[in-house]
Formats: C-alpha cells, structure tokens, sequence
C-alpha cells in the first residue's frame, strides 16, 4: 500500500509540540472551551457510575497496594493514592461501562486519558481552572488528530484507539501545565508512543480498562520524564519507524499539523444516551421506539421471528457478538442490546448487567438478531427491521442517533446524565454542587477543587 501522503519528509511532531507550548487560553474560542466544559460534565457522570464495580475494587486493592502516597483522589471512593496510580484508576473508571464521550470519526473517547492525569496533577500541584481547561483541550486536540491520522485502518487492525492515542494526549496535555517547552514536549511525545498499547480483543473484559488507565500514567509519566531533561527522537510520530508509520501501513501525516489553532477537533466530540459502543446507540434508539409500536405490543416478543440489522460494516464487525456471558460482554453486543432493548423497552446500565445478561428471554430473543452491511451507511445510522409471527415487518430507519454530532446531547441532558449515573454509582457524592463546579471551573482559583467534590 501506498501512502497518503508520499511526502517522507513531512514534519509534525515539532510543530504539535510547538503549537501546545505557543497556545493560550485567549487563543481558544468560546465554542471550544465550552466543549471542553461539557466534555468533563460527561467524564465526571460516567467516571462515578461504577463507584462499586468490580473492575475498580480489584484494579483499587491492587494499584493501591504500590501507591507512594495518598496525594490524589479516587473518583467515587474514599481511597487517596499517588498521582500515577489516581491517573490511571480514574480513567479505567470513566471507560469501564463504554459510557464515556466519542470523537468522530476515529471512535476514540478521549477525556478517559486526558482529563485524569491533569486533575490528578492538579492535587500535587496546584493549577488555576482555566489552566487546566486549556490543557485538556490540547490534548484532546492531539489525541484526536494523531487518530485521524490513522483511521479507520488502526482501528481496523485491532488496536484499541483510546488506549493508543489517548497516551498523547495525556503527555501534551500534562506537559502543557508543566510548562515545557517545544523540545521537552517532544521528548514527552517520544515518551508517550513507546508505551502506546491497547487491543480491540480486550473489550468486554477487565483486560480493556489496563490499557486505557496506561494511557493516562503514561502520558503523566511521559511529561514527568521530558520535564527531568528525559529525551527522545525528534521525530517519533513521522520517523521511517515512528508510530505513525509503524502503526498503520497508510498514515495521513501531514494533517496532524496542519490548521492548528484554526479547526479544533474537540468540536467533533459527542457524549453516549446510552452505556454501549457508539455503533449500537442507533440500533438501541430504532429498538426503543419499535418497543412502543402498537403493532409490537399488540404481538408481543414472543411472536418476533428474526431481527435485521442493516448498518454500516462496523457495525456487524464490532458488535456481532451472540452467546455473550457478562455485563461487560453485553455493552459491545448488538444481539444483547436489541433484545434488552425490545424487551424491556429501556437502555439504562441495569439493562446493561450481569444479571439481564442471564435472563433467559434477552437470550432467546438475541439469537434471532441477523446482519446487513451498507457500506454507503453511516455509523450513526441504521435499519432495523422487525418481522412477526403474522407476517409483518416493522421498520424503523434512523438517520443520525441521539447523541451523534447531528443530534447532540444538550447540556441539560448532561446534567441529568451526571445526576443518574451518581445514584447509581451509590459514592454519595453532591451531584448538584459538582455540576455546578464543573461549569465554573474556568472561574476557579484551584482546579482540584472540582475532584475533590467526586470523592466519595
């Protein structure tokens, strides 16, 4: 294969590096800054839902168990650890149930291993609201960026792009509020993408979280090192060997820096309606309203025959997954989701959980869940197609999803996501007065203050 752009002299890594150190938060438009804002109201909703779920206690009791100290918080739980360790942990937490926010077009969710290594730097070292504010968009902007660069491919070929690019951001981003300069953030970058890992195999495990939580302490650790005069290659995202090219066999290089300042990917970030892979959002949204049919109830479930599903490849390659055994599985599984969907007429994580997973009318309606790809379909998009005993079909036809850029979550129903994935999360924490401060945060004198409120 060839390269999109053949140009092997092409440079990116130093001007990325340049634009994060040369970035001002008057440099930003409102639009931006406000995303950014609407980007941690998500992160601190979905961040505090598994406040008790296994994956945490384990991940908890063994990090923790290393911990040099108890400087940072643990969203959602009464635990401190070190800033490494709380990186790491609170971005497992804010991936764990597939709750969390969605770049397109590269599906990567890039708060998850941006936002938890700034505030846990924030509690060991002490930053303005809108310091931290302007990191995070610049590393989001670089996560983001740097998958665009090689999507759909990368993804494609089972790395888990969270996890890969999520490191480089959480490098930039970190070493943006340590203040370094061109050199040292490239030498961060170099940092970030030898410790770039994470495998689309993993999803629907606890193996998953590992990758995504590396993302943030690496990235962190990245810039702790680039900071102490810890080098590396100039080039280490366009190099002959550099990620870049070792990653995915057709990069598009030259984009990564072009237009910086001027187009900001974080515009492109959208938040979940429900706790799944983006692809099923709107095959649970065609779902849902076919559960309201009168035609549907009149039948009832048990006389569906077979459900098609026509939608674009990737739906059908990430979501073809029948016979699954646990809530986790369940979250990445079309045949699940249809039928809890149909079923219970709801997609909230209880539909989403080991025990619904169990129950043996999912299970069965499930197994009657078939395939089409439409390669001129959008992932947003889909046809669900219905056929009952009697003969009929029901169609439902979905054009852009709750949720998607087209259809965006207002900023209300951020809230009221924030406010019930809290209960859920059972932490106890003030829901209102963290909503608050998350909205405020550019006015605050003192960023950790906004974690320290998500504490349990």
């Amino acid at each position: 294969m060839h390269e999109k752009n053949p140009d092997a002299a092409v440079h990116v890594t130093g001007p990325l590096a340049r634009f994060t150190a040369q970035c001002r938060w008057q440099d930003v438009p409102e639009a931006v800054r406000h995303e950014a804002r609407r980007s941690l109201m998500n992160f601190f909703a979905v961040a505090l839902a598994p406040a008790h779920d296994p994956t945490l206690d384990i991940a908890l009791r063994t990090y923790a168990r290393y911990s040099a100290n108890d400087r940072a918080t643990v969203i959602g739980r009464r635990a401190r650890v070190d800033i490494l360790t709380a990186a790491a942990l609170n971005a497992m937490a804010a991936n764990v149930y597939d709750f969390d926010d969605t770049h397109h077009p590269t599906i990567i969710h890039p708060t998850a291993p941006v936002a938890p290594a700034l505030f846990a730097l924030a509690e060991e070292r002490p930053m303005r609201g809108e310091d931290l504010l302007l990191a995070f968009v610049l590393g989001v902007e670089a996560a983001c960026r740097i998958g665009n660069a090689m999507s759909p491919e990368h993804y494609a070929r089972g790395w888990h792009i969270t996890s890969t690019c999520g490191v480089f951001g959480s490098a930039l981003a970190v070493g943006k509020r340590l203040g370094l300069g061109e050199q040292a953030l490239t030498w961060a970058l170099a940092s970030a993408a030898v410790q770039a890992g994470g495998l689309v195999e993993t999803l629907g495990t606890m193996a998953k979280s590992v990758s995504v939580g590396n993302a943030a302490r690496n990235g962190l650790l990245s810039a702790l090192l680039a900071e102490e005069g810890f080098d590396g290659p100039p080039c280490a995202l366009e190099g002959e060997r550099g990620y870049l090219r070792v990653a995915a066999s057709s990069p598009d290089i030259a984009p990564v820096a072009q237009d910086l300042g001027t187009r900001w990917e974080i515009l492109n970030n959208t938040y979940k309606p429900y706790p799944c892979g983006v692809v099923l959002n709107p095959v649970i949204e065609a779902c849902l309203d076919l559960s309201r049919d009168e035609r549907y109830q009149r039948a009832g479930v048990g006389s569906v025959q077979s459900v098609l599903l026509v939608g674009h490849p990737l739906l059908r390659q990430r979501t073809d997954r029948p016979g699954i055994r646990t809530g986790r599985q369940s979250q990445v599984s079309a045949q699940h989701a249809v039928a809890a969907a149909l079923v219970r007429g709801r997609a909230g994580l209880d539909e989403f959980s080991d025990e619904a997973v169990a129950e043996p009318a999912l299970r069965a309606l499930g197994e009657r869940v078939r395939f089409r790809d439409d390669e001129a379909c959008s992932v947003d998009a889909v046809q669900v197609r219905v056929e009952l005993a009697d003969g009929q079909v029901l169609v439902r036809d979905i054009e852009a999803a709750q949720g998607s850029r087209a259809r965006p979550l207002s900023d209300a129903a951020l809230e009221d996501k924030l406010r019930t994935l809290c209960r859920h999360g059972g932490s106890g924490v003030d829901a209102e007065r963290l909503i608050a401060a998350v909205w405020e945060l550019e006015q605050a004198p003192d960023a950790a203050q906004v974690i320290r409120l998500a504490a349990a």
